[in-house]
């Protein structure tokens, strides 16, 4: 088990954008050292706060080599998968997707800037990873990093 400890107290909150940034940092310092990197990983700004999540690892990936793939799949997919699973789907009175799961699926693809898009209700993990790898070997420098810093307002 884990912990993370720190001297002040910090509010969970408070916290989102700390772990992005070490994980962006790590990400950073794998690269620099040649080492090719897959992360998982979605970002938005529907909290409380704007907390600047994207822009912040657009600028601590610059000038690194990054392919910025959007993963989408239906919404109904994505309960159906859930109910399939076993994941403990709570629905709401007014709807059967949990309004947690509507505003992920909102929210993470703001602002839709991506190198390649992928659909998983439409190809397997295997297909989708070989989308990804025909465009790393066929395409040029991928461009959304450079749009996502363009919008960065520093």
């Amino acid at each position: 088990m884990y912990f993370l400890s720190f001297s002040l107290f910090v509010t969970p909150s408070a916290l989102v954008p700390i772990l992005y940034s070490a994980m962006y940092e790590s990400i950073a310092a794998h690269s620099r050292l040649g080492l090719n990197v897959v992360v998982d990983v979605g970002h938005h700004e529907a909290y409380a706060m704007k907390r600047g999540i994207l822009a912040d690892s657009v600028r601590r990936l610059n000038g690194l080599p990054v392919l910025f793939v959007g993963v989408r799949c239906p919404i109904d997919i994505i309960m159906e998968r859930r109910q399939n699973t076993g994941w403990n789907v709570v629905s709401e009175a007014d709807s059967q997707v949990p309004r947690p799961v509507q505003l992920w699926q909102r929210e993470v693809h703001i602002p839709g800037i991506y190198d390649l898009e992928v659909d998983t209700s439409l190809l397997t993990p295997a297909a989708c990873a070989e989308v990804i790898h025909q465009h790393l070997a066929n395409s040029p420098a991928p461009p959304a990093f450079q749009q996502l810093a363009a919008l960065s307002p520093d």
